[in-house]
């Protein structure tokens, strides 16, 4: 079907095929933007042609280190320089790009250093200690550690690793770059702990990530040379391919190491920022910023927000300051953002600020690179959209990951039907705009950082005078959810919350310990399961 009747000749050829990848962008800016600002951070300020040079430097290094088309580069590296350089340096020598999230607990980045088979890392000096400590709990061969000092930030070198400006000196400026003859090639691997204690690989390819990026220009309304400033982690979603977009339109990249009010406010009035993406916790610490961190500036912010849908209180007060937000929603799988609340004008624009700002917190509808984002139940049948029927979160399209690294039972599953499963709930509205209304499976979203309830649960198992634990979201105004642990105690024991709060933290990252414990009877079912519901619902109550 749609073939014609007679193609001969009309085959894929080089003049008229090439595999698409979010690489060729950063390769057209170094000939059409070649002497704009490509790269920020403090004192560093590289042109597109330092920018592709170091990218280059970086890739012939890690070749002449070892590195092979397909073999894993992982990092541990903040929103600097460094984070950005190896979204193009390491798929340029051929290498699949694994960015861990520097939060997580030694034992879990000693796991994802093992299952991804990591030949090298770049660590930020300040995470150091966390890989040392990760590949000498490894069982596998740990990959070769190359630190990148940080002195300004009061981070310097160890001097115990190779360090990256050393190691970029060594690489060679025109090193030809391994382009893929795929697009289907893994471009990234990242790690999700999903709704589950144990982190999945998640897979991105080339043709994704490209369509990712370039698809976004279209829906941020983006014109040439934006100015965009990294407060989504580069680890999270790749930054939910942003770097990968900023050399299409010539952008500038401004690193923000550090995510406060006033290095946002700064970067805003000083580098004239016009666009960011990050959870609803970054709108609140601009609303709630102190007098002294705010700047003044003239122009309109163009802001994507995520995670938890923002409070219809901060959307009120943040907009009145310059900030236009759109509400986006999306999983690791899909490479980030994969919906958009597409604001309509003519329906919306006259609306009470309370009632423009319930439709902003809508997840919207598909971005131009998914082919279908809809709600449908158990057996796969669209659900009504009356904005009233529960169902799950489905998505097909090239925005899609590849699937679970070493996983295929659980990719089997979350793609089961034609459509990826994204396991949050929500209705559809009668124009199609999705809205999540809970979160299956008892997923956790803290700060935009996905938390399982189970692994916080199997912690808390272990403690001596634990006997049942149960772990559900509590509202938080600074993070928008916080683990919330409800506890039955061993018959005669006893324990302090404070107790139990250190005793979680010893074996988790900080952002994944309960910040409240309740000790009470848990509510089961008759088959011994304990309904969850209920303690949501006490959850929400408590200080």
């Amino acid at each position: 079907m749609g073939w014609m009747s007679d193609e001969t000749g009309l085959g894929k050829r080089a003049a008229n095929y090439v595999p698409l990848t979010p690489l060729s962008g950063l390769n057209r800016a170094l000939t059409v933007f070649p002497n704009r600002l490509a790269v920020v951070h403090g004192a560093h300020r590289k042109t597109y042609t330092e920018y592709h040079a170091r990218c280059s430097q970086l890739a012939s290094a890690l070749t002449d280190m070892g590195v092979q088309s397909g073999n894993v580069v992982a990092t541990l590296l903040p929103n600097i320089p460094a984070a950005a350089e190896a979204h193009f340096g390491v798929p340029a020598c051929g290498g699949v790009l694994n960015a861990i999230n520097i939060r997580l607990d030694v034992a879990t980045v000693a796991y994802i250093l093992d299952h991804g088979e990591a030949k090298v890392i770049l660590v930020d000096s300040a995470f150091l200690d966390l890989a040392e400590a990760a590949c000498k709990d490894m069982r596998k061969r740990p990959p070769q550690i190359i630190e990148v000092a940080a002195p300004d930030h009061g981070v310097p070198a160890s001097g115990r690793h190779p360090e990256y400006e050393d190691v970029l000196a060594s690489g060679d400026a025109h090193f030809v770059w391994k382009l893929p003859e795929d697009e289907w090639e893994s471009l990234a691997l990242n790690y999700t702990s999903g709704t589950t204690g144990h982190p999945k690989g998640v897979v991105y390819h080339h043709r994704g990530a490209y369509l990712n990026a370039m698809g976004q220009v279209l829906s941020w309304r983006m014109v040439l040379h934006p100015v965009y400033l990294t407060i989504v982690p580069l680890f999270h979603c790749n930054g939910w391919c942003h770097t990968w977009m900023m050399p299409m339109v010539g952008g500038t990249l401004v690193c923000c190491r550090d995510i406060t009010a006033k290095n946002i406010f700064d970067a805003i009035a000083d580098e004239g920022v016009t666009h960011f993406g990050g959870a609803p916790i970054v709108l609140n610490t601009l609303v709630n910023a102190a007098d002294e961190d705010r700047r003044a500036f003239d122009h309109t912010v163009e802001v994507f927000t995520a995670g938890a849908p923002p409070a219809a209180a901060t959307l009120e007060k943040i907009e009145p300051m310059g900030f236009n937000v759109t509400q986006v929603y999306g999983l690791t799988e899909v490479y980030g953002p994969a919906t958009e609340c597409l604001w309509d004008h003519d329906r919306w624009d006259t609306l009470p600020p309370k009632d423009r700002a319930a439709v902003k917190a809508r997840q919207g509808i598909a971005m131009p690179f998914i082919e279908d984002v809809t709600v449908m139940d158990e057996t796969m049948t669209q659900t009504e959209m009356d904005g009233d029927t529960p169902g799950e979160i489905m998505i097909r399209g090239n925005g899609v990951m590849k699937g679970y690294f070493k996983n295929s039972e659980a990719t089997d599953k979350a793609f089961e039907g034609g459509y990826f499963h994204s396991g949050d709930i929500a209705v559809q509205h009668a124009d199609t705009y999705v809205q999540i209304t809970d979160r299956a499976k008892d997923l956790i979203i803290s700060g935009g950082e996905n938390i399982s309830s189970v692994e916080v649960e199997g912690v808390l198992m272990h403690h001596p005078a634990v006997s049942l634990a149960a772990v559900v979201a509590k509202p938080d105004q600074r993070w928008g959810e916080v683990p919330c642990a409800f506890l039955e105690l061993l018959e005669g024991c006893s324990a302090t919350e404070d107790e139990i709060i250190a005793f979680a933290r010893t074996q988790l990252a900080g952002f994944k310990t309960p910040k409240k414990v309740v000790f009470r009877e848990l509510p089961k079912t008759s088959t011994g399961k304990i309904q969850k519901f209920e303690l949501r619902t006490l959850a929400q109550n408590l200080g």
